[in-house]
């Protein structure tokens, strides 16, 4: 009997079946998907410095890479060492593991991949550090203006990531290893991009628990407890109006302190929202997070991607901007109210919105607000009349009239009764 013919592309897929490896669990640090990059892709490209393999080698990334060096000296030179070999056994250890929880195949060899954690671990420790103890670095560029926030950008960008666990590692050979010190160094570090409050340290996850550093800020900036607790109530989300349109539908807006940026309410036709701090870093960083949420979406609260939803309703043009910002809502550091509406009117671009939303009990409350029916009366009147100053005028005349005729009327029936 001739011997069964095996078809090439059988045995092609094959090899490709053996060669592929199978996704781990730890995978933990992903490359953005082109349907969210083509958006806005400076957001997701570090400016200044590499951050484990994916932007690696890059020519306007180069000049940081001997400044990396330099920074493993200052290590060595703080400590009265000369000998990197237990850095770098540390670094070996930790390889395979690191390695998983890269979501694309790294290209680069063993010793490639131990000395990229070396390096780029030995910057991201010494920055935190010297910045928490308020010491200089002996480098010009570092003591540029502004530098401190572009290296906080590059440093929680999703694609720009090492491991926290070899952070840590790292950290507990370069220093005592208090856990709690490191995890409150690393927040008043990058505090300075966050645009409003919500670092909450209580409620923080353990080191090991955390992925990367972006995760970790991530999980610190959230919403108060009793707001996460809003969470549980099975209520769809629904549409809500701009900001304008509900202005004239007699809802008020106005500022408060709250825990957290994201402590939203609506009391009493009031709607009360924390102050959002809106500048260069906004954008980008709302971005990195919520395609953070995307990849982890059913996992977690998806607090910033609800948030961004309630604000992309509330803001449709820069009417609405003006609004928010004339109550201490929205504080633009960018100049134009323009650009605000259409950052806003953007960021939910090709992004998932969940089913069921933080805000949506508050979204519910305020159409049942709007739907009622003095309400809507009080809505017409306004829109009708007091939309204008020639407008109110001309209201304030028609009423004046027509209290003059009733008075007429009143001294007519006087007379004839007299």
């Amino acid at each position: 009997m001739e011997a069964e013919r095996v078809d090439p592309v059988a045995v092609r897929i094959g090899q490709k079946l053996q060669a592929i490896s199978p996704i781990s669990s730890d995978c933990c640090i992903f490359k953005v998907p082109n349907y969210l990059r083509k958006v806005n892709e400076k957001a997701y490209e570090p400016e200044v410095v590499a951050i484990g393999p994916f932007h690696r080698g890059k020519d306007h990334l180069k000049p940081m890479e001997e400044r990396k060096i330099r920074f493993l000296q200052l290590i060595l030179q703080e400590r009265g060492e000369n000998d990197i070999t237990k850095y770098v056994v540390v670094m070996r250890e930790l390889e395979e593991r690191a390695r998983k929880c890269y979501a694309e195949p790294v290209s680069l060899d063993s010793d490639g991949f131990v000395e990229m954690m070396l390096l780029d671990g030995c910057l991201i420790i010494q920055l935190i550090r010297k910045s928490a103890r308020t010491t200089s670095i002996d480098d010009p560029i570092f003591k540029m203006s502004g530098f401190h926030g572009i290296l906080c950008r590059d440093m929680l960008l999703i694609e720009n990531q090492l491991p926290l666990f070899v952070l840590w590692e790292l950290f507990c050979v370069i220093a005592v290893p208090r856990e709690d010190r490191f995890i409150d160094d690393i927040i008043k570090f990058f505090t300075v991009v966050l645009p409003g409050k919500g670092c909450i340290r209580k409620s923080l996850r353990s080191i090991t628990e955390n992925k990367h550093l972006l995760g970790l800020i991530y999980d610190c900036w959230h919403p108060s407890a009793f707001e996460m607790e809003v969470k549980t109530k099975t209520i769809e989300c629904s549409f809500m109006h701009c900001a304008t349109e509900l202005k004239e539908a007699g809802i008020r807006f106005k500022k408060v302190e709250g825990r957290s940026i994201f402590d939203i309410k609506f009391e009493n036709g009031t709607m009360k929202i924390p102050t959002l701090e809106i500048d260069d870093d906004t954008e980008w960083f709302l971005r990195n997070v919520i395609a953070y949420e995307q990849f982890f979406s059913g996992s977690s609260l998806n607090h910033v991607t609800d948030y961004m939803n309630f604000m992309d309703c509330l803001i449709n043009s820069r009417k609405d901007v003006e609004i928010l910002r004339q109550r201490g809502i929205v504080k633009n550091w960018l100049g134009d109210d323009e650009v605000i509406a259409t950052m806003f009117n953007r960021l939910g671009d090709s992004v998932t919105i969940p089913a069921f939303s933080l805000y949506s009990e508050v979204f519910n409350n305020v159409n049942m607000y709007c739907s009622g029916r003095w309400n809507k009366r009080f809505a017409n009147l306004k829109h009708n009349y007091f939309n204008s100053p020639w407008a109110f005028l001309s209201f304030l005349a028609a009423v004046l009239f027509l209290l003059l005729t009733m008075v007429q009327a009143v001294f007519s029936v006087l007379s004839y009764v007299k």
